[in-house]
C-alpha cells in the first residue's frame, strides 16, 4: 500500500470510528439514558480522600446500598451545613470500612454506619471483596493512577457510552445469557440499569422509570429473593458474634479516643424482605446488642413515626424523593441524638 493510500486508509478509519461514537452517544441519549458514573474502587478511593476536613464541615458514612440510596447529599448539606463523603459499597460489610477509619490515625471526624444485617453480620469472603480493592487503591494511588483516574473522570462525564456495567462489549454479550463455565462465577446480576445511578458524589438514584415501572421493580425484588435463596446459612454462632462485637468496639474505641464520634442508622427496608430480616435477625440479638456493646446512639427507622412510614419500590432502598424526605428526617434526629451542626444555616 502506498503511502498515500495508507493516509487515506487511515483517515476513513477515524471518521468512521468517530462517527460511530458519536451515533451510539446520540442513540442512548434520545432513549433516555444519561451519565453514571461506574462505582468501581477509583471512584471510592478518590472519595476516601475527603474524610480528613474538620467534624464542623463534614460527616463521613458507610454501609451497604441502602445508605447510598436512601442519603440525598445536597439536602443533607441544606439540613445540616456540612458536606457528606459517601463511602458505603453495594453488597458489601462495612466492619473492615469502620476497621480503616479506626486504625487512620488522622481521622478524628463524625461517622455515621448504616447497617444491614445480613451483610454487616456476614463475614463471608464475598462480602469483603469490593472494601479490599476500594483500600487497596487508596492506599496503593500512584502519580500515573490519579492523572489515568482525572483522564477517565472528564470522559466518564460527558459520555454516557462509558458505563461499562451496561453498554459495553461486554455487557452485550452478557446479555445474550451465556452461561459461566462449571465452578466459575461471573458476579454479575441481571440489575436494570433504570435502578442504580452512581453520581460522582456516589449517590446512588433510581431514575423515574424505575419508581413508575412495577415490571423494573418486580425484576430487583426477584434478584432479591434468589440472592436470599442462594445466601440462606445457619445464623453466626454465638462464638463469631461475640467476637465480631469485640472487634467492632474496639475500632469504635479507638475513634472515640481521638476525639470522634460515632452513631450507627437502621435505614428503612419493606415487604418480604423486611419480613425475612426480623426473622433472620431478631433486633435484641443483633440491632439493641450493637448499640449496648459500642455504646453509640443508634437511630432504627421503626422507632421513629417519621421513619417508619416509608415505602421502598422493590423492597430495600428509597425513591429519590423519599430519601429527600429521610435525610431531612435523619439530620433532625441525628441532632437530636446530641451531635451539633454549628454551620446549619438559619433562614
Amino acid at each position: 500500500m502506498s503511502e498515500n493510500n495508507f493516509i487515506k486508509a487511515a483517515i476513513l478509519t477515524a471518521v468512521i470510528t468517530a462517527g460511530s461514537i458519536v451515533g451510539y452517544e446520540l442513540w442512548l441519549r434520545n432513549h433516555g439514558y444519561s451519565v453514571s458514573y461506574d462505582d468501581d474502587e477509583r471512584l471510592w478511593a478518590n472519595e476516601r480522600k475527603e474524610v480528613y476536613q474538620p467534624s464542623d464541615d463534614e460527616v463521613v458514612f458507610i454501609g451497604s446500598s441502602r445508605i447510598k440510596f436512601d442519603l440525598d447529599i445536597p439536602t443533607w448539606k441544606q439540613e445540616t451545613g456540612t458536606n457528606a463523603v459517601q463511602l458505603a459499597m453495594v453488597g458489601s460489610n462495612p466492619v473492615p470500612l469502620l476497621h480503616d477509619l479506626a486504625e487512620d490515625k488522622n481521622f478524628k471526624g463524625r461517622l455515621v454506619v448504616d447497617v444491614t444485617e445480613v451483610l454487616f453480620f456476614n463475614g463471608a469472603p464475598p462480602f469483603q471483596e469490593r472494601p479490599t480493592k476500594g483500600l487497596n487503591a487508596f492506599k496503593k494511588q500512584t502519580p500515573s493512577d490519579k492523572a489515568g483516574y482525572q483522564i477517565s473522570h472528564f470522559m466518564e462525564s460527558n459520555l454516557v457510552l462509558l458505563d461499562k456495567d451496561f453498554f459495553s462489549m461486554n455487557a452485550y454479550l452478557k446479555k445474550f445469557g451465556f452461561k459461566d463455565r462449571e465452578g466459575v462465577s461471573s458476579g454479575d446480576l441481571p440489575f436494570p440499569w433504570e435502578f442504580d445511578l452512581t453520581q460522582y458524589n456516589r449517590q446512588s438514584k433510581m431514575n423515574d422509570r424505575f419508581v413508575k415501572d412495577t415490571n423494573l421493580q418486580n425484576q430487583v425484588r426477584m434478584i432479591w429473593a434468589s440472592l436470599g435463596r442462594a445466601l440462606k446459612a445457619p445464623p453466626p454462632s454465638p462464638t463469631h458474634l461475640d467476637s465480631m462485637f469485640a472487634a467492632v468496639k474496639a475500632d469504635v474505641d479507638k475513634i472515640k479516643a481521638r476525639g470522634g464520634d460515632v452513631l450507627f442508622v437502621r435505614t428503612p427496608s419493606t415487604g418480604p424482605f423486611w419480613m425475612g430480616e426480623q426473622q433472620g435477625f431478631p433486633r435484641e440479638k443483633y440491632w439493641d446488642r450493637l448499640l449496648k456493646e459500642t455504646g453509640c446512639p443508634g437511630i432504627h427507622f421503626m422507632d421513629q413515626e417519621s421513619t417508619a412510614h416509608f415505602q421502598c419500590p422493590e423492597f430495600s432502598h428509597l425513591s429519590p424523593s423519599d430519601a429527600v424526605i429521610f435525610t431531612k428526617d435523619l439530620a433532625q434526629l441525628i441532632q437530636a441524638k446530641g451531635w451539633k451542626f454549628t454551620n446549619k444555616k438559619t433562614i
